[in-house]
């Protein structure tokens, strides 16, 4: 073939050299020698792992609290148990290896049978072993074709090709494999960013004493420090110069001056938020616009509520600062409402304050441990139909249509009004027909 491309010949090479290798191993009694250690020493990993999976695992599993700290560390080590056998077949194919090179003075059969055992050892560790879909996936496409390429001795070859191939990018230039170097490090470590935040962060909300808006705030700055560390870990990893990234910081101010600003706000009254309490987790709010519900969770740029019906609105941080916000305070605070009744003109009046507030005394959920949490009911007007009360009550929590009080008050009033007999009013119209003639308005219809 003449003119043909420079890869066919750079192929054909390999074939060629390859096939140079795979034929004087065939015809070499020390190859066949090698090969048979592999062999043994394969089949001593499996009848050792056989024999040693079930004593680890009855050794590392733990038979009562598994929340202990050293129950924990069994239960990650007994993760590993997928690894034993081509890990030992590594070992005892490192001990054959050294007895060949000692004897014949050779052992290319069996190293590379030990990469093989390696490249299995990382196989099993990507598959099995990693749970994480991030890491499964920079295991799956990056590590596992590592590994093979380091088991069948291309991998210096092909990282010599990735280097010398030079990306252009303007003025910048970097070659491919410091672009993966750097999209495999940055998912490392931010990865890991990511683990101690979540750690930092349950750690600080364990912490009781502290207020609720203070455990958020460490939280805030836990994730900021972490992510910014990361960050000067993975240019100082990578070598970057710091002060290249001059530029792109400029960039960033621009973009917050312009298109950014909303988020920047936001971001800054989820701080003041923080710092100044106003609003925290766990409060019942109502905002100027109407929304209203308990506050789930508060992030960088807005704060969750959850309505009493389940469902979850997004409210930006700069809502709270910048408009009229009703604070309900905490769950667990004594709130005051109404329950609105009437009674007829025929009934005792003077009597049915007593009535209604000791009969909603008798319920749980009702306070009466001071004077000023006693049920209060009050008159309120001379209606048309009827006399206007209303029934003031405390209660701890919110009456947010989930916990339903009024409700509950409301049927209390009913059944004393029954028991006592007093009557609930009704409208009552008096329609007169003009221009009817006594006898038509007498005559029954």
């Amino acid at each position: 073939m003449e003119n043909r491309p420079q890869i066919v010949d750079t192929a054909l090479g390999y074939l060629n050299q390859g096939w140079e290798i795979a034929e004087g191993w065939l015809l070499s009694p020390a190859a066949w020698s090698q090969l048979g250690l592999l062999i043994a020493a394969f089949l001593a990993a499996r009848y050792t792992d056989k024999k040693l999976e079930p004593f680890l695992t009855r050794i590392l599993t733990p038979n009562g609290d598994r929340s202990h700290p050293i129950a924990k560390i069994r239960l990650f080590a007994l993760i590993f148990l997928p690894l034993t056998m081509p890990l030992l077949a590594w070992a005892y194919t490192a001990l054959g290896e050294q007895v060949t090179r000692s004897i014949f003075g050779s052992g290319a059969v069996i190293a590379f049978g030990k990469r093989v055992f390696l490249f299995l050892a990382i196989r099993a560790f990507a598959r099995e072993i990693i749970k994480d879909p991030f890491l499964k996936l920079l295991g799956k496409y990056i590590l596992i074709p590592v590994a093979a390429l380091y088991a069948v001795g291309i991998l210096d070859l092909v990282t010599t090709k990735l280097d010398e191939t030079v990306v252009p990018l303007g003025n910048m230039s970097f070659s491919l494999l410091f672009a993966i170097r750097f999209a495999v490090l940055g998912g490392v470590v931010f990865w890991l960013g990511r683990w101690s935040n979540d750690q930092t962060a349950q750690a600080i909300k364990k912490q009781k004493e502290m207020r609720p808006a203070a455990r958020e705030l460490a939280v805030k700055a836990a994730e900021i420090g972490i992510f910014g560390a990361a960050f000067l870990i993975l240019m100082n990893i990578m070598g970057v110069n710091l002060t290249s990234l001059a530029v792109l910081g400029g960039a960033i101010g621009v973009g917050l001056g312009f298109g950014l600003q909303q988020i920047a706000s936001n971001f800054i009254s989820g701080i003041i938020l923080l710092l100044e309490g106003q609003a925290t987790v766990g409060d019942y709010v109502e905002l100027d616009g109407g929304e209203a519900g308990t506050i789930v969770k508060m992030t960088a740029r807005a704060a969750i509520l959850e309505t009493f019906d389940g469902k979850w609105i997004v409210v930006p941080n700069e809502h709270f600062i910048t408009t009229r916000v009703v604070n309900y305070s905490d769950a667990g605070s004594a709130n005051r409402y109404e329950a609105p009744f009437s009674v007829s003109y025929k009934a005792d009046i003077e009597a049915v304050p007593g009535i209604i507030e000791k009969a909603v005394a008798e319920l749980d959920f009702i306070l009466t441990d001071s004077e000023e949490h006693m049920p209060d009911c009050e008159l309120r007007a001379f209606g048309d139909s009827g006399v206007d009360f209303a029934l003031e009550f405390w209660v701890n929590g919110i009456d947010d249509g989930r916990n339903k009080f009024t409700p509950r008050v409301m049927m209390q009033i009913w059944k004393a009004l029954k028991a006592n007999d007093i009557e609930i009013p009704y409208p009552h119209r008096v329609v007169e027909m003009l221009g009817a003639t006594d006898d038509s308005a007498a005559k029954p219809s």
